[in-house]
């Protein structure tokens, strides 16, 4: 315990101020106690005989789906010196004290120093940034994606930028991602999954909050007319928190009007590229405040874009919102009745505190679930919703998950209603540089699994790497697991090398 609160007394008495990043640990974080048996019952290992005989069979059967026992098999063609720093970066990334001095530091004053700004840089560049990173530019990231296409891996691309203050840089941003896509291309067959988008860098992100207010306004009163609003999926369901908006917002000016529909023609010729390169674009979650102007940008160019009945277009649902199973359906359940075909990305969500802060301040109930065990009971039944509908021959998701519970009962999920395992409608993924124990164990276990690929200058990333550090103390049993891995692992080779 003493080493949890050591670094900001010691920056306190020497008369530091801590400032944390406006973020807080994601509710992905917290996952059950993890073994190498794979048991996540406590209760059951206690007291087996509480279990009905039905039940030990069906944990039985999900926890034999994914296999962390063989880790010669579970990390083949990861090369040593790849585990060794692996394991090194996660440990650092997991001592709070340095994290804390880390963090503190990026954010002082001290960083206008140029040689102080320069050696930390340089640090970062060699430890977290190599680690949770894909490289500075295409070239780095090519090399990236090969390796990891290598050890049966896909890559998601998602060039690092983001909250676009002017039309100019979110021209800017359309090219780098066009780019991206583009690159594609010169990339081994197959091995991208997915390009990232962030609507805020195409999009200033004062116009998408205009533009939620009113959305929000016109689920409030439908009679509200949005001369500038395209044909779309239904945005909220009963549930959605409305409270943002309180008062009838001015409807958009000439020049806003005029803005949307540049934001429009870029996400346009994103889309188009993505068709040519045959390369699924994936749009990245925001907080409420902005969410459901991203939402209308996804689901309204996912009507226009697709490839025959496979989308071209996956939106991104959190589901430590309340509403996230209630929206996911009626979304999903329109666009079947449009004969679009629809993709989800399933994550836990990354704006815990923000959004009960804004919540509190305004009077009202946070939209986040009341409970950890809630976001996980959330997230675990619209992955059974998804999983549901695509054997039944509907639908694409992207189950993006670091927690190993969550992991196996969909692969379990996904065999028991017979879906093959290389199907591309089902699709799992994880940061890359993290929970590598479960990427190698589905991929392994037959599924697709990718890895999220930041990429991009370490400065221009610097705050991805720095809530990365932060949500990676709040996933110790993730981490500390993959750790244990991978030490078992260089155990392993070490003996083999000594014998």
């Amino acid at each position: 315990m003493a080493n949890k609160v050591f670094c900001p007394k010691l920056l306190k008495n020497l008369g530091f101020h801590v400032r944390r990043l406006n973020s807080a640990p994601s509710p992905l974080s917290a996952v059950p106690p993890l073994n190498f048996t794979g048991d996540f019952n406590a209760a059951t290992v206690a007291a087996p005989n509480l279990v009905e005989p039905a039940q030990q069979i069906h944990r039985a059967h999900h926890n034999n789906i994914i296999n962390f026992e063989d880790v010669k098999e579970l990390f083949y063609g990861v090369p040593t010196t790849k585990l060794i720093r692996s394991s090194l970066t996660l440990q650092m990334a997991a001592i709070e004290p340095m994290v804390d001095l880390g963090m503190w530091a990026m954010n002082s004053k001290l960083m206008e120093m140029p040689i102080f700004r320069e050696v930390m840089l340089e640090f970062v560049k060699n430890t977290f940034y190599e680690h949770f990173c894909a490289g500075k530019d295409l070239t780095e990231v090519r090399r990236t994606v090969s390796n990891l296409s290598d050890s049966g891996l896909k890559a998601m691309l998602d060039y690092g930028v983001e909250h676009a203050t002017e039309n100019e840089s979110c021209e800017q941003s359309t090219e780098a991602f066009i780019q991206t896509i583009e690159s594609t291309k010169s990339l081994p067959e197959s091995s991208a999954s997915f390009v990232v988008v962030k609507i805020t860098a195409i999009c200033t992100p004062r116009l998408l909050k205009r533009m939620s207010d009113l959305l929000r306004w016109e689920q409030k009163d439908p009679s509200c007319n949005l001369p500038w609003k395209q044909k779309t999926l239904p945005l909220f369901a009963e549930s959605s928190p409305l409270y943002h908006t309180s008062e009838k917002p001015e409807p958009l000016t000439v020049e806003e009007e005029r803005d949307l529909q540049l934001a429009h023609e870029r996400l346009e010729k994103i889309c188009v590229k993505c068709l040519e390169r045959d390369v699924p674009l994936l749009i990245d979650a925001e907080d409420t405040t902005i969410q459901p102007a991203i939402d209308y940008f996804a689901y309204s160019a996912a009507i226009k874009y697709h490839k025959d009945d496979q989308p071209l277009i996956f939106g991104t649902i959190q589901a430590y919102l309340k509403d996230a199973k209630e929206r996911m359906v009626i979304a999903k359940k329109a666009a079947e009745k449009m004969g679009v075909p629809m993709g989800f990305k399933l994550v836990r969500g990354a704006y815990m505190g923000s959004e009960k802060e804004l919540a509190s301040r305004l009077g009202f109930n946070s939209p986040i679930h009341d409970s950890l065990q809630q976001t996980h009971a959330c997230f675990n039944s619209c992955a059974e919703f998804m999983i549901e509908e695509i054997a039944n021959g509907s639908g694409s998701v992207v189950l993006a998950t670091h927690n190993i519970e969550s992991g196996k009962l969909a692969a379990t999920k996904a065999i028991d209603m017979g879906i093959k395992n290389e199907r591309q409608n089902l699709q799992f993924a994880q940061l890359y540089g993290m929970a590598d124990g479960l990427s190698f164990g589905l991929r392994n276990a037959g599924f697709q699994v990718s890895k999220y690929l930041p990429f991009g200058p370490v400065e221009q990333i610097m705050q991805y790497l720095m809530r990365r550090a932060e949500e990676n103390r709040g996933m110790l049993s993730t981490s500390a697991f993959d750790r244990q891995l991978m030490r078992k692992e260089l155990s392993r080779r070490l003996k083999v090398a000594t014998s």
